[in-house]
């Protein structure tokens, strides 16, 4: 039987159904929002692996690109791995449900959310969390409570519930927040500079939003819960834990002391052995182990909490030591080095044309990044040996959270028209290596010369909650106390505000006024790593790298970009081939020439301004030859501009015969002097012979030749008669002519011709 609840949320209708589909799931549903449908199901494997250590969940976000009514590109026209987004989103859900479970469950639990309709406007994201929780909710799948999700956007100074795409593109803030019945779950946000305060408020306010989202999935369970199954933690024999506990307390001070990683993972290792060989007797290695690392989390846990003390000796507050350095790679257009205790991050910028922006194959309607931000996490960071594979969900998830804290703060298109790209390489890790690569990212830009607005840096921070309630907030959390800690909040934005937040916790919630206590403390610590930064380099630098393009943006008609295109694009692949450009056009008119060569984009530009500027009265323009005839010759002073020097133009003297002056293919100068009310063009070799238009550039409005006064019937005729070199026309006794052609004379031995060919002068495309 189909059991279906609705609300009204941010002003749109939200519906989640279950009963009509899927039914050999152990949960299903399907949550509406305008015309966006996902489908969530939930599944659990009836035995527990053994031999394992943690939950063994995987969460699946699958798009259908038939949901936006696309089909795929590329050969094969059918969806390959998951785009990012994808993996994003998934991760999102996977964040949110991971620390509800109950803990000891290693059964294997799949929740799989396909995308089936998409408007381009609702975004199915924070859909599919809250209906995982439902879809798990209704299973007979053990889960520790209820969470659900919205998105929070602000617009002038106004909080408002899951804005569409393109309400997103005026907001100062792209909040997911996710909750339970009592607290915060999990958090990510993007942000133009928003204040700490705001942000808080934001939270607060999806939060609330978030009650009702819970509410509905309770009428839901009420009609169509299953109950839950008994499954049996798989764990150690009772008793055995208490007895090896006992064994080794009061040894476990000396091993979370003042030691670096390596020193003090090399101590444990040694201090793990030492109590298998002691207790191998009495107890199995595994469980000795496992004890170990218990009773280490909670020595590591007490000194926080009661001695003020952290394992590497530092106070809740301080900051491991940082040094930053910038240039260190000579030919890359930018690089940037960030290292802050053991953590250490190189991040390398790489400018290009507007033309190699990325092109996006997914549900979302944005179709093309101009901004890229790539980070790689080799095995060797961590001393590791590991098969070097694809880009895993961290990698991405990582390297997306540093994009959005720099995005806010990349200049515009129109002021910088470059691709842009980063990628940070992790060369040492031991906590919050996707904050070292914001910092990293901000050096190489302003290495490179990209004018951003401002700095960005960012911040891990920790948490430690005891069983009393007392806390503590850790500042740059190193590797142990986020793997044994209760949080990790990362915090990323300049010295004015939040560019960007994630936060995932362990624990079932997180009260407000500790997340207020984390921002606060985060601030704090931002602006000392901002500080650090700028000691090396205060702002971007005012001249690119000599290795990357300069980018040179002019305007035409729009009208005339047929022109510069070309039947198949042919005339503007021959413009960057032969100018080794990248030229990039855009509807409105703009064109972008890219090029390392100042000379070749200035080819580039008159060939470009030839093609689609009008032809003017007096202006002066190098073109070929197309055609003779009895009468002249048809010269093309642009392509598909073409017009006709009269025989009687084509020099300053008498000629004989046109191809006794030009032939086809020759390439001269000559001024436009009419163009008919039948658009014809009449052009003058004679008028730049003449001085008219010495040495002009393409295109440059030379003055019109003035009116002859009345009366006047031209310049005195030649005396006609011999002249140097030989008699004119093309009798054969005359002596050679200027370009090595029998007959003809009339030109000075070794002359050019008319004087057509200039240096750097264009040619034909």
């Amino acid at each position: 039987m189909a059991y279906r609840c609705t609300r009204e949320l941010g002003g749109r209708v939200l519906t989640i159904e279950t009963g009509k589909v899927a039914g050999n799931a152990d949960g299903a549903v399907t949550v509406h929002y305008g015309d966006s449908v996902v489908l969530v199901t939930a599944c659990m494997s009836p035995e527990p692996r053994t031999g394992i250590d943690f939950f063994p969940l995987t969460v699946d976000y699958e798009e259908r690109l038939y949901a936006a009514g696309k089909i795929p590109g590329g050969f094969i026209k059918r969806e390959g791995r998951p785009t990012q987004d994808a993996v994003l989103a998934g991760r999102l859900t996977d964040r949110t449900i991971r620390p509800l479970f109950p803990k000891g469950l290693h059964n294997d639990v799949q929740v799989i959310i396909t995308v089936l309709s998409a408007d381009q406007e609702n975004d199915p994201d924070v859909l599919a969390i809250t209906g995982a929780s439902a879809a798990l909710g209704i299973s007979t799948i053990p889960f520790g409570g209820l969470v659900a999700a919205v998105r929070v956007g602000l617009r002038g100074g106004q909080f408002f519930i899951n804005p569409t795409f393109s309400d997103l593109q005026d907001s100062l803030l792209d909040l997911v927040v996710a909750s339970s019945p009592d607290a915060v779950v999990m958090v990510e946000a993007g942000a133009k500079e928003v204040p700490e305060s705001t942000v808080l408020e934001a939270i607060k306010f999806g939060h609330q939003a978030n009650q009702e989202l819970i509410a509905l999935q309770r009428e839901l369970i009420a009609a169509a819960g299953k109950p839950k199954v008994e499954v049996q933690e798989v764990g150690m024999e009772a008793g055995v834990a208490e007895a090896i506990a006992h064994r080794i307390k009061g040894s476990m001070a000396d091993a979370v002391s003042g030691l670096s990683k390596a020193e003090r993972e090399e101590e444990l290792a040694a201090f793990s052995e030492e109590l298998v060989e002691r207790l191998a007797d009495e107890f199995s290695e595994a469980d000795i182990k496992a004890v170990f690392q218990q009773e280490l989390k909670r020595e590591m846990r007490r000194k926080i909490l009661e001695d003020n003390q952290r394992p590497d000796g530092r106070a809740a507050s301080e900051i491991r030591p940082i040094w930053c350095e910038v240039g260190i790679l000579p030919r890359t257009h930018g690089s940037g080095l960030f290292t802050r205790g053991q953590t250490q991050v190189l991040s390398i910028v790489t400018l290009g044309s507007l033309a190699q922006e990325q092109k996006l194959d997914s549900l979302s309607p944005e179709e093309r990044r101009r901004f890229m931000h790539h980070y790689n996490f080799p095995p060797f960071s961590t001393g590791e040996v590991r098969r070097l594979g694809g880009v895993g969900r961290r990698e991405i998830g990582h390297g997306a959270l540093a994009e959005r804290a720099i995005l806010a703060v990349i200049p515009e298109e129109e002021r910088f028209p470059y691709t842009i790209r980063i990628v940070s390489e992790v060369l040492s890790s031991n906590g919050s290596t996707s904050m070292g690569s914001v910092c990293g990212s901000s050096l190489a830009l302003m290495d490179a010369g990209v004018p951003i607005t401002a700095p960005v840096a960012g911040v891990a921070m920790g948490l430690i909650m005891g069983e009393d309630g007392r806390f503590a907030v850790l500042t740059d959390i190193a590797g142990m106390e986020d793997a044994m800690g209760d949080m990790d909040f990362k915090v990323a934005g300049t010295a004015a505000g939040v560019n960007a937040l994630q936060m995932d916790i362990k624990i079932k919630g997180l009260p407000f006024p500790v997340m207020e206590e984390a921002l606060a403390q985060a601030r704090t610590g931002r602006l000392f790593i901002l500080g650090k930064m700028l000691e090396t380099i205060t702002e971007s630098r005012s001249e690119l790298s000599q290795f990357a393009p300069r980018m040179t943006r002019i305007t035409i008609d729009p009208d005339k970009i047929r022109f510069l295109i070309g039947p198949g694009g042919k005339t503007i692949r021959s413009i960057t081939e032969e100018t080794k450009t990248s030229i990039d056009v855009e509807n409105d008119g703009s064109v972008v020439i890219g090029s390392t060569n100042p000379e070749m984009t200035q080819k580039a530009i008159r060939m470009i301004e030839a093609l689609t500027k009008d032809v003017e009265v007096g202006a002066v323009y190098t073109g070929k030859v197309t055609r003779t005839m009895n009468f002249g010759a048809f010269v093309e002073i642009a392509p598909g501009k073409e017009g006709l020097v009269h025989i009687s133009e084509l020099a300053d003297y008498r000629v004989p015969s046109v191809e006794a002056e030009v032939q086809v293919g020759d390439e001269v100068m000559v001024m436009v002097t009419e163009i008919d009310r039948m658009g014809r063009i009449n052009l003058s070799r004679r008028a730049v012979l003449q001085g008219e238009g010495e040495q002009a550039e393409e295109g440059e409005p030379r003055p019109a030749p003035a009116p002859a006064p009345r009366g006047y019937s031209g310049p005195p005729r030649r005396q006609e008669g011999p002249r140097p070199g030989g008699p004119r026309g093309g009798g054969g006794g005359g002596g050679p002519r200027g370009n090595g052609r029998p007959g003809g004379g009339g030109r000075p031995p070794g002359g050019p011709r008319g004087g057509d060919r200039r240096p750097g002068g264009p040619m034909r495309g």
